[in-house]
């Protein structure tokens, strides 16, 4: 008898150097961001507003969200689509990789050491070859960064 290896796939992205992990089953969709339309008096790390085939999508800077310094103007970001209480959302990301398998099993708890920026969005984390894959926290990373540190 074989003992099967639950897996979950990841897809995963890049920003300021550090890799994210997104399960797959929250990203809608990915795409590159047109013509944002900048909302006022919205926080810093509301990129904006987009259209997305007639639904609207703010956009969340992932850089600015995690206190980062913004990218530079000629790098455009990728966008990961998701959903998050009955909302459209774009999260704003250096980039993006490829879809990973990865075993439920070889899955760790966030380290204590770990910065509290990345800490505050990691579920959890994978090892890979020599990289610390931080699984993203999809709700705690879209809340309102004065939410967040009121619920600390």
């Amino acid at each position: 008898m074989t003992e099967s290896v639950e897996t979950r796939s990841y897809v995963t992205v890049d920003v300021a150097g550090q890799i994210f992990g997104i399960a797959i089953e929250r990203v809608r969709e990915v795409f590159l961001p047109d013509r944002l339309t900048h909302v006022p008096l919205a926080p810093p790390d509301v990129a904006g507003v987009l259209n997305l085939r007639g639904r609207i999508v703010t956009a969340i800077d992932m850089r600015l969200r995690l206190s980062l310094p913004p990218r530079a103007p000629e790098l455009r970001p990728m966008a990961i689509g998701i959903d998050h209480k009955q909302e459209a959302f774009a999260l704003l990301v250096d980039s993006v990789g490829d879809v990973l398998e990865l075993s439920e099993s070889r899955r760790e708890t966030t380290p204590a050491t770990l910065a509290p920026r990345w800490a505050s969005v990691a579920e959890c984390v994978h090892r890979l070859d020599g990289r610390l894959l931080l699984v993203l926290d999809v709700d705690r990373a879209l809340e309102p960064p004065a939410a967040a540190a009121m619920a600390a």
